[in-house]
């Protein structure tokens, strides 16, 4: 009876969201959930009763007059390119790598100043300049390498699924609910994962008060900060993965037309507008946790509170700007 139902649904997944449509579908549900029954009771066995069922009442165009919705399956959504089960696994998967891999390599960039913070302190210890002076820059070109290196990786890696933005990808009721299903599994862990990465930007500021309260130096001093920009880089990785992860099933979940049954499958879907440019998506897709870094960092550092929220209004501006590069609304 499941089989029925599933392909009930992909029946009318193309027609208009209407009271019109949604009655005919139920009346067409109990009339073969009935002639179902009816032809188990005779000794049917369940294949060949699906598969009468299915050729009695299976072609919409031949009942849609019976069920009052012939005009409506006139005006149907056209048909898209099908997303099947097993793509949008892979798909999932792959972005669940690729959120990984952007927010590490975001990650190493932030705490890339954490390098050449402690050498300047050692050099303020006593420890030989040139040496220490050597070690920084190192360190500080390597995170950089690293991090820009992970991102130009992962986006070439994903970019195998830039086509979802091209074409007309739609998804059958069956994927949908397997969708469905692995969002609801990952939302308390997303919830879990985004609150611990704003606790950890937050709280990034209490290694340098703990350090300065214990025994203020510089070489403290310079380790607070150092703390700072290690905590507020775990912090910006987690809450970067978890929203990347987030948006992988919206998008899914979002690429039915939401004016047809299909698009009602679930009340999470969203039309997600994306830029179609490469390298724009990569900028916005880690553009707000890197301002909220910027802010952070330039407030602990300095302590102008009271000027520093001038930066989301700036990056507010700037962001529509990019928006506009390609006439894409946020």
């Amino acid at each position: 009876m499941e089989t029925i139902k599933i392909y009930l649904e992909n029946m009318f997944m193309n027609l208009p969201n209407t009271p019109e449509v949604y009655k005919a579908k139920q009346e067409l549900l109990q009339m073969m959930e009935d002639k179902y029954q009816e032809l188990k009771s005779e000794g049917k066995t369940e294949n060949e009763a699906i598969g009468i069922v299915i050729s009695e009442f299976g072609n919409l165009d031949e009942i849609a007059k019976d069920l009052g919705i012939e005009t409506c399956v006139e005006h149907a959504v056209p048909e898209g390119k099908k997303l099947s089960l097993e793509e949008a696994k892979e798909y999932i998967q792959d972005m669940g790598h690729a959120a990984t891999g952007i927010a590490l390599g975001v990650m190493f960039l932030i705490i890339s100043f954490v390098g050449p913070i402690v050498a300047d302190a050692f050099a303020d210890a006593g420890m030989k300049e040139d040496l220490t002076d050597m070690v920084g820059a190192v360190s500080l070109f390597l995170m950089w390498a690293l991090g820009i290196g992970i991102i130009i990786y992962t986006n070439i890696k994903k970019s195998k699924w830039d086509k979802m933005q091209h074409e007309n990808y739609v998804t059958e009721f069956s994927t949908t609910e397997y969708i469905q299903r692995q969002w609801e599994v990952y939302k308390q862990s997303y919830a879990t994962t985004k609150t611990l990465g704003v606790v950890l930007c937050i709280i990034s500021f209490i290694p340098a008060i703990v350090l300065d309260a214990v025994h203020s130096t510089y070489i403290t001093d310079s380790m607070g900060g150092a703390g700072l920009f290690l905590f507020v880089g775990v912090g910006v990785f987690l809450l970067i993965s978890s929203e990347s992860r987030k948006g992988s099933y919206m998008r899914l979940l979002g690429l039915n037309d939401p004016k047809s049954v299909g698009g009602k499958y679930t009340v999470d879907q969203k039309k997600n507008h994306q830029p179609k440019n490469p390298v724009l998506r990569a900028i916005l897709s880690v553009y707000w946790p890197t301002v909220t870094c910027i802010y952070l960092i330039y407030s602990f550092l300095t302590f102008n509170w009271h000027i520093s929220w001038i930066i989301f209004v700036i990056a507010g501006v700037i962001q529509m700007f990019l928006n506009n590069l390609e006439g894409e609304e946020s």
